[in-house]
């Protein structure tokens, strides 16, 4: 079954739904819709990775749930990861003091080193097999409202079906092996409304607010269950 088009139809029918307050673009806001490729030097940040790897891993695979894992991840998605950390600027994210001195060029360098490292799944969760979470990740729920999350981050959760040949895609990060943790916190987040910088989180707000924080958590768990 081809869920892109189901799952874009039901973007644009939740984005037309949404009230026009909700349109009222922040400062800083970033559209990523038609972003390019992005480029860094790797090895212009291998001896300055003291800060990145308490958190992340020297190699990306963190050792603390609550953050992600990052290693393997595109370098798009990283480099606009660390853009909207500076743009966004909130004053309880670790990674605002982090990132607030360097240079374009620098979050390239540094999402380029993270790209280049093997992705290494954290230790999986006892979680139950459920047919209705995995229905949910690959078709979605209807009556609930809930697009399918394969439709932007691929039916084996492994990222677009287009990333390799077209950059925008790149911004649907892979998720199959994410720590739990993480992921069910941040689609809370986006649920609630807390991550509205870019065009990709508002879609994102879209495809979350009617997940309950039962299922994000099941959600979750499942996907870290997944080998990546």
């Amino acid at each position: 079954m081809n869920l892109r088009s189901p799952c874009l139809a039901r973007i644009a029918a939740l984005l037309l739904a949404m009230p026009a307050v909700a349109f009222a673009l922040p400062p800083g806001f970033l559209d990523l819709r038609d972003t390019g490729p992005v480029h860094g030097n790797a090895d212009a940040v291998r001896d300055r990775l003291e800060a990145c790897s308490a958190c992340h891993g020297r190699d990306g695979v963190s050792p603390v749930p609550i953050f992600p894992s990052i290693g393997g991840m595109p370098v798009e998605y990283l480099y606009w990861q660390l853009v909207e950390f500076q743009r966004e600027a909130d004053p309880e994210s670790p990674m605002t003091a982090l990132v607030m001195t360097l240079g374009d060029q620098d979050l390239r360098d540094y999402a380029t080193w993270y790209a280049a490292q093997k992705p290494v799944a954290p230790a999986a969760v006892d979680a139950v097999a459920d047919e209705r979470i995995a229905r949910i990740f690959r078709e979605g729920d209807v009556a609930a409202g809930i697009p399918p999350c394969s439709g932007c981050h691929g039916a084996d959760a492994g990222g677009h079906p287009l990333a390799t040949s077209e950059p925008r895609y790149r911004l649907y990060p892979p998720l199959r092996g994410q720590h739990a943790a993480y992921l069910a916190q941040r689609l809370k987040d986006f649920r609630d409304g807390k991550n509205l910088v870019t065009s990709n989180d508002r879609i994102m707000h879209g495809v979350a607010e009617h997940i309950s924080d039962e299922d994000a958590q099941a959600l979750a768990d499942w996907l870290q269950a997944m080998a990546r």
